[in-house]
C-alpha cells in the first residue's frame, strides 16, 4: 500500500468512528494474474503510438470517459470484450448487462485477467481494476450489480475492443 493511500485510509477510518452509519461500501477483491500471463511493458512513447489520445488517457492515466459516450454501452451482440491496450480477453457478451450508468457493465470477468487496487482519487475509497497483462486502467467495481455475483464491473468503453463471435 502506498503511503498516501495508507494516510487516506487512516483518516477515513477515523471518520467512521465519528460519523455513525458511515462505512466502506466497496468490494474487497484479492485477484491474482493467471499463471503464465506475461506482462506487457511499453514506454510512454510506445503506448502513445499504439493508443488513441482518449484510450491513452483512460488506460495509462486512469482517466474516465464521459458517461453514454461509448458505443460499447449499447453493444448487445455475441462476442468478446478485450483490453484495447494488449488484446487480453476481459469479458464475454454473456457477462454483460445494462446497468443504466452509461458505461459498459459486466457482472463477472475472465478469471486471472484482472487485478485490483484501492483508488482514493475521489477521497472515498473505490476498487479500481486493471488489465493483468498491460496494467491498463479499465474502471471500477461496485457491489450493486445483479446476481449471481452482485458485482458491477463498470468499464470505460474506450479501454475495450469488442470482437464479434464468428458467424456459423
Amino acid at each position: 500500500m502506498k503511503r498516501r493511500q495508507f494516510l487516506g485510509l487512516a483518516g477515513l477510518t477515523g471518520a467512521v468512528g465519528v460519523i455513525p452509519g458511515l462505512s466502506f461500501g466497496f468490494p474487497r477483491l484479492d485477484l491474482e494474474a493467471a499463471p503464465g500471463l506475461e506482462p506487457l511493458e511499453l514506454s510512454e512513447a510506445e503506448w502513445r503510438e499504439r493508443l488513441s489520445d482518449e484510450a491513452f488517457d483512460v488506460l495509462r492515466k486512469a482517466g474516465t470517459e464521459p458517461a453514454f459516450s461509448s458505443p460499447l454501452d449499447k453493444e448487445w451482440g455475441d462476442g468478446e470484450y478485450r483490453c484495447a491496450g494488449c488484446d487480453l480477453l476481459l469479458f464475454t457478451s454473456e457477462m454483460k448487462y445494462d446497468s443504466g450508468t452509461g458505461w459498459p457493465s459486466f457482472f463477472e470477468h475472465v478469471e486471472g485477467h484482472m487485478l485490483t487496487e484501492l483508488d482514493f482519487k475521489l477521497v472515498w475509497p473505490r476498487t479500481e481494476y486493471h488489465c493483468a497483462r498491460c496494467g491498463g486502467h479499465q474502471g471500477h467495481v461496485f457491489e450493486d450489480g445483479p446476481e449471481p455475483t452482485g458485482l458491477r464491473w463498470c468499464n470505460n468503453g474506450v479501454a475495450l475492443r469488442f470482437v464479434p463471435a464468428e458467424s456459423s
